[in-house]
């Protein structure tokens, strides 16, 4: 599955978009997946519960994770994956 990254994350990731092969069919087994690869991820995205941090962002195929089964949402390899950080502007 091709996740895309945003912001910061790109520079962690090494580039746009990463081949990720999860262990499962849910957004949580993508992001596990992404973490052991990119162990610098974990504290970017994850709190220690293990919960997505406030304002981090995972949209499957245009819509927010939330508006779904959150980390639970089940996903195939053809799903648009992309993983937005908290990003600050003004």
């Amino acid at each position: 599955m091709i996740v895309k990254v945003f912001a910061n994350l790109r520079e962690i990731c090494g580039g746009v978009s990463v081949n990720v092969l999860p262990e499962g069919d849910r957004v949580i087994d993508v992001l596990d997946k992404l973490v052991e690869m990119f162990p610098a991820l974990r504290e970017e995205i994850f709190t220690e519960e293990k919960k997505l941090r406030q304002f981090v962002h995972v949209f499957i195929n245009g819509r927010n994770i939330i508006h779904l089964d959150d980390l639970e949402t089940k996903v195939v390899d053809t799903d648009q994956f992309a993983l937005f950080p908290p990003v600050a502007g003004g």
